[in-house]
């Protein structure tokens, strides 16, 4: 098992160097009808109250998303997207202009119009693969990009995902839209192994495993697991119920490497990183 210690990336936000140190948390909103962890949907008015608190309890990134990426879901116009999307980031923006926002999309007219009402990443699911235009488009706003690794669709990736070694295979996506990022014009990539993106338990577990094979990438790796099936499907518990078992994984994933833990519960994941950063000695 690695570690490794706390470490301060600068990276260009449009205009702007900014001094970013990990580990870091990213809050998780949602503005959709249909997130698998009911509690992290939200409105303006509760999204507005969500961010405040978020920012409260240490989260470093606020990610506002308006299309469900949950096993199965049904994917939903670029229209209604941007409707859900666009005026949470513009109403978070101008609540609190210091904050770094993040817009969890796969679309690249989507991407353009939330970094134009204020977001300041792009956290893009499809790495690229599910709108060829998504990589130049993100070159041209000058800001961070998260390319994750799914196998499938959000609609068919939970379909009998089969892989011969899933470290391997993920990593070696990764490091190829790694590359094709870079050929793009984005300087400032992260890396998501997508664990529940076309993954059994199984294969999720395997790739948690061995995370430091993507953090060997050379690039920060986040780990999304915030109350995923991969937790209550090993405890037999409901999303609802599963913060403790995401605490424990979240914990887990930054012994082996994770510099960014996306989740739905802030307070307790900032805990995670002061915790682990007492233990490993980091101030």
């Amino acid at each position: 098992m690695s570690s490794h210690p706390r470490s301060t990336r600068t990276v260009r936000v449009k205009d702007h160097l900014k001094e970013v140190r990990f580990p870091l948390v990213m809050g998780i909103l949602n503005a959709t009808p249909d997130s698998f962890h009911a509690a992290s949907r939200v409105d303006i008015d509760e999204a507005l109250h969500r961010a405040e608190q978020m920012l409260k309890e240490g989260a470093a990134i606020l990610d506002i998303g308006g299309m469900s990426t949950r096993p199965g879901a049904e994917e939903v116009t670029e229209d209604e997207e941007l409707r859900r999307v666009v005026p949470v980031v513009e109403a978070i923006h101008r609540r609190f202009p210091e904050a770094w926002l993040s817009v969890d999309t796969y679309r690249a007219n989507v991407a353009r119009a939330a970094v134009e009402a204020g977001a300041g990443l792009v956290n893009d699911v499809g790495a690229g693969l599910l709108d060829p235009a998504m990589l130049s488009t993100v070159a041209a706003l000058h800001v961070p990009y998260i390319a994750m690794h799914m196998q499938g669709t959000p609609r068919t990736m939970q379909q009998a995902p089969e892989y011969t070694d899933v470290a391997a295979e993920v990593t070696l996506f990764l490091a190829d839209r790694l590359a094709a990022c870079h050929t793009a014009g984005i300087p400032d990539v992260w890396l998501d192994p997508g664990f529940g993106f076309g993954k059994t338990t199984a294969h999720n577990y395997a790739l948690l495993r061995e995370l430091t094979r993507i953090k060997a990438l050379g690039v920060p790796v986040l780990v999304g697991v915030s109350r995923k099936r991969m937790i209550n499907e090993v405890l037999g518990i409901t999303a609802a119920e599963a913060l403790n078992g995401t605490t424990v994984v979240n914990t887990l994933a930054l012994e082996r490497g994770a510099d960014i833990l996306r989740v739905h519960d802030v307070q307790e994941a900032v805990e995670v990183v002061r915790l682990w950063g007492m233990l490993r000695g980091l101030t």
